[in-house]
């Protein structure tokens, strides 16, 4: 297993050892003493199983008082998953990182607590799992608008298919009162 920082070092690409041979393929998707040795100790409570049509835009979703970390895999299809730091103290506060995740590239993605995130669907459907380093709590659920034009994001889809609650998700000068919360958050906890 590789694990490789993204253009935000907190946000860590995880590259799993793939055995192939004549009956398909085996990997390991998660092995915690393999994690942790390649330093992210953390500890998942919940796992999730979404599947999206064509064109789907899940997100930008991050929670406040209990934020998650999230490890992000796809079963069947192709994401381009997206991560923006929300941590006022961080010199790449407001950046983003995006990566395409697929069921052929065996890649998974590892946001930490204290940034958005969403993907969109790049391929006809895709499966996606994901872990958390939180229970999910709707009534501590925050949101940032998927095309907030500070951000810049390169979507590969330009009219998403968005639930009614992601229609309405603010933008990121918007809600800049309610990030202090992660003021001082680090991957490993509070500094």
């Amino acid at each position: 297993m590789r694990v490789t920082p993204t253009p935000i070092k907190e946000v860590l690409l995880v590259e799993p050892d793939v055995h192939r041979d004549a009956r398909g393929f085996f990997l390991e998707s998660y092995h915690f003493q393999k994690f942790t040795q390649a330093g992210l100790a953390v500890r998942f409570v919940q796992d999730n199983h979404s599947r999206s049509g064509q064109g789907t835009l899940r997100g930008l979703h991050a929670q406040l008082r209990k934020p998650q970390g999230k490890l992000i895999r796809v079963i069947q299809g192709e994401i381009f998953d997206v991560a923006v730091d929300a941590r006022p103290d961080s010199p790449t506060f407001g950046q983003w990182v995006g990566q395409l995740l697929s069921q052929e590239n065996f890649l998974q993605l590892y946001v930490p607590p204290g940034f958005f995130h969403g993907f969109c669907v790049t391929g006809f459907s895709a499966e996606v799992e994901y872990k958390c380093t939180d229970f999910y709590n709707p009534a501590d659920e925050i949101g940032l608008r998927w095309n907030d034009p500070d951000l810049k994001i390169q979507w590969p889809v330009s009219d998403p298919v968005l639930s009614q609650k992601d229609k309405k998700l603010p933008l990121l000068r918007e809600i800049q009162g309610p990030l202090e919360i992660y003021r001082g958050l680090r991957p490993g906890g509070r500094t």
